[in-house]
């Protein structure tokens, strides 16, 4: 790409989302560019040994002829469709899938982004620009981290968030405090006792555990009362399965309710900590303190735990204020509710041509945007809108020039 390029899209980010969007674009016959490390979240922040929650026919990344689903990869590499499906199994699809619907991907990162007369400017890591009418925001969940006040003081040595992990190998032998109730907090627990560390988790709620369904041996008459879906079965899941742009049309406190429950964690990890790691649930941590090369915490019912290092697997926040390559004046322009951006259907900001996807659209489009399953609505929805927008463009400047020449 030389120093300065133009196309009609930029789409920031190289996982699911910023993939299957990709594919969607150059699918309309848009010149598409794409920036950053193809499946980097998970190649560099999701822990080795992690299975994925959802099913293996909710991990298809998209394309726009469904050409390069999750089975025609396993057919063609010979690979395993096991469940739940281990996270390198998803890498190699997710690489797979790159490698032959977005060959163009760069693995350079974007460092800002400005907004100009004709749409958007994006400056680049080594020093290269491209400029387009359009930009999708399809970052990964690391930027989103939610690291809870009381824990500041405390050194990174001791402390840490989980999105920092991919090896617990580390940690064997020590003493760790995990704090959350969460689907990553039961994994991470299960993946730091099997590295042999000594776990308690400590989570502010009763932890939830939610069937997933995967041995397909449920009666029929248990299939109709709840079906299968994404999350776990339920109606609820179905119709966000089904009919993944209508939770969109919800007012927004039913949203926030529903985001909020659909957490849990899967219950087949449930044997994995039983009777090995010790749980503190409908918990807190009041005070926290560094003693030495220890942590000393007490919790809400007086007991203390002292421990070698504190993981925090307490979920993800969308706050556009932590996506530092958004220009100051283009961040002001975007509109937004308690951090997260206000969308139209179209997945756009308030900002014409700025588009978010995947989790920082979950508070507009729901919980299924947070996982795989909701690749293939977001991608489309959002190629349709480029596109379109695009043409009317077009046939404004053919418009504007054939007016020209009859002067």
């Amino acid at each position: 790409m030389p120093a300065t390029a133009e196309c009609d899209a930029v789409v920031v980010g190289a996982g699911p989302y910023g993939l299957s969007t990709a594919a969607h674009l150059v699918g309309r016959g848009l010149r598409v560019a794409v920036f950053g490390k193809p499946m980097g979240l998970w190649r560099d922040n999701m822990p080795s040994g992690m299975f994925l929650r959802s099913h293996w026919w909710a991990t298809h990344l998209s394309d726009p002829r469904s050409r390069y689903t999750f089975d025609r990869f396993a057919s063609e590499t010979d690979a395993r469709i096991a469940s739940p499906i281990p996270r390198t199994t998803f890498i190699d699809y997710g690489l797979w899938f790159q490698q032959r619907a977005v060959p163009m991907a760069d693995a350079t990162f974007v460092t800002s982004i400005e907004r100009d007369a004709d749409g958007f400017v994006l400056a680049l890591a080594d020093r290269r620009q491209v400029t387009a009418p359009a930009v999708v925001m399809a970052i990964g969940l690391a930027y989103y981290a939610h690291r809870p006040a009381i824990f500041d003081h405390l050194p990174p040595a001791l402390v840490s968030h989980s999105s920092e992990h991919h090896d617990f190998s580390r940690f064997s032998g020590k003493q760790v405090v995990v704090v959350g109730g969460g689907q990553s907090a039961v994994e991470y627990a299960a993946l730091l006792h099997e590295a042999g560390a000594a776990v308690h988790v400590v989570a502010r709620r009763a932890i939830e555990w939610r069937s997933t369904d995967r041995t397909g041996r449920r009666t029929a008459a248990e299939r109709l009362i709840a079906p299968r879906a994404t999350f776990a079965p339920g109606w609820d899941s179905w119709c966000l399965d089904r009919m993944p742009s209508a939770f969109y049309h919800l007012p927004q406190w039913a949203k926030d309710r529903y985001n909020l429950s659909a957490s849990g964690a899967a219950a087949s990890l449930r044997h994995r900590i039983a009777g090995k790691v010790s749980l503190h649930e409908a918990q807190t941590i009041l005070a926290i303190d560094a003693k030495g090369d220890a942590v000393v915490a007490t919790t809400l019912d007086g007991k203390t735990l002292r421990a070698d290092h504190v993981m925090l697997a307490t979920g993800y926040g969308v706050d556009l204020d932590k996506l530092t390559m958004i220009g100051t004046s283009l961040r002001r322009s975007v509109q937004t509710m308690d951090g997260a951006p206000l969308l139209t259907p179209w997945f756009e900001s308030t900002v014409p041509g700025f588009y978010f996807s995947g989790l920082t659209s979950q508070r507009a489009f729901g919980p299924i945007y947070r996982t795989v399953a909701g690749c293939g609505p977001a991608a489309r929805r959002a190629a349709r809108a480029i596109a379109q927008r695009r043409q009317a463009q077009s046939r404004s400047v053919v418009s504007l020039s054939w007016s020209r020449s009859e002067s």
